[in-house]
């Protein structure tokens, strides 16, 4: 098992990566199951494959799982979505030194997340993440948040985990666009701050997304391991290093935005799409070469990801999905940060570029 420890100001966390941690739960987690009856998360797709197994377990270490099941997809990260949330677990007598089980992906982590963050000004939760993109980034740094009609995760608070159970036994019963979809934000992590990472996935990615058990559980912890040491670091994303996690992102939302947050692009499909994009822009400006630009491209679509904006069938031109990035959370005093790159492994904050040019590039991209 791989042991991450997320150090913060004051507290420390552990990511633990194993298979079959589910299983060990009452062992893994017991010191934060005060009750015998534990609340728990979870949306319908995850609990067809793992509630029973979870029951088993808590029944195990005496206890019993009270579940508050959700629809799956983003629509589930709604300001309606969290009420039904809260008041269950108002009306379950969950108490600020009380934990909830988040047992799904990144949606179930936001909204279990932020309603413990409000719910009687805080309480804990577990995370135990279920897909690979939840594993190896939004379970891990204390980011939670819904989303509203003005766009994607505009509300919500930092609010960490007691403990995180990535656990690679669930990655097996994970379709595999979902897999592949989690890969890109394994991929983020060599694109911007590790080349020698980057390099051993263009190599062994493939068993990666095959899920065989050694590669996968060393891309799992070394991804996690790259992220802890940035959120501690920059806990709430005051100094910009946190922010160089957003690498693809501001590209992505956009996209995101203008396929309506839907199964049409999932968001890893989407940041693996603006990765590209910003590898792409980065060489436009002369600060990486066009062979990196297209080794991130390469890697991208050898995953299965998509590479080029140009098929995804849009039906917009650039200065729309530029329109799309001025509800981006790092918009400050009119101006929008981009994440961009000096080479495979270095990414940086930039502050001098203008959406026009964005705009302009985009359509290129459009055209391509």
């Amino acid at each position: 098992m791989a042991v991450i420890p997320v150090a913060l100001a004051g507290r420390e966390y552990e990511v633990r990566i194993a298979r079959g941690l589910i299983d060990r739960i009452g062992e893994e987690a017991g010191q934060f199951l005060r009750k015998k009856r534990v609340p728990v998360v979870t949306d319908t797709n995850v609990a067809t494959f793992w509630r029973r197994a979870l029951e088993d377990a808590l029944e195990d270490s005496g206890h019993e799982a009270a579940w508050h099941v959700v629809d799956p997809g983003e629509g589930a990260k709604s300001w309606q979505g969290l009420e039904a949330l809260t008041d269950w677990l108002l009306a379950e007598g969950v108490e600020r030194g009380d934990h909830v089980v988040a047992l799904g992906g990144g949606v179930v982590g936001d909204l279990t997340g932020f309603a413990c963050a409000v719910l009687k000004r805080g309480c804990g939760f577990v995370q135990i993440p279920t897909t690979l993109l939840a594993q190896v980034d939004s379970s891990v740094g204390g980011k939670t948040a819904i989303n509203t009609g003005a766009g994607k995760n505009l509300i919500g608070a930092f609010h960490q985990p007691s403990l995180v159970l990535a656990d690679l036994s669930v990655l097996e019963t994970l379709p595999p666009r979902e897999m592949r979809a989690g890969y890109a934000e394994v991929l983020k992590y060599g694109i911007l701050g590790d080349a020698e990472f980057f390099s051993w996935l263009e190599s062994m990615g493939p068993r990666v997304l095959a899920r065989d058990a050694e590669p996968l559980e060393m891309a799992v912890a070394s991804s996690v391991a790259a992220k802890a040491r940035i959120v501690a670091e920059d806990e709430r994303e005051t100094t910009g290093v946190r922010a160089l996690l957003n690498l693809g992102h501001t590209f992505g939302h956009a996209l995101e935005a203008e396929t309506g947050f839907s199964d049409t692009l999932l968001h890893g499909e989407a940041v693996a799409m603006g990765m590209v994009l910003a590898a792409r822009y980065s060489a436009r400006r002369g600060e990486i070469s066009n062979e990196d630009a297209e080794r991130v491209a390469r890697a991208v679509a050898n995953a299965g990801l998509p590479s080029e904006l140009s098929e995804l069938g849009l039906k917009c031109d650039g200065q729309k999905l530029a329109d799309h990035m001025l509800h981006d959370k790092k918009m400050d005093a009119g101006t929008l940060p981009f994440i961009l790159l000096k080479g495979i492994g270095e990414a940086y904050f930039a502050k001098d570029v203008e959406l026009s040019d964005i705009a302009a590039f985009l359509d290129e991209q459009l055209k391509a």
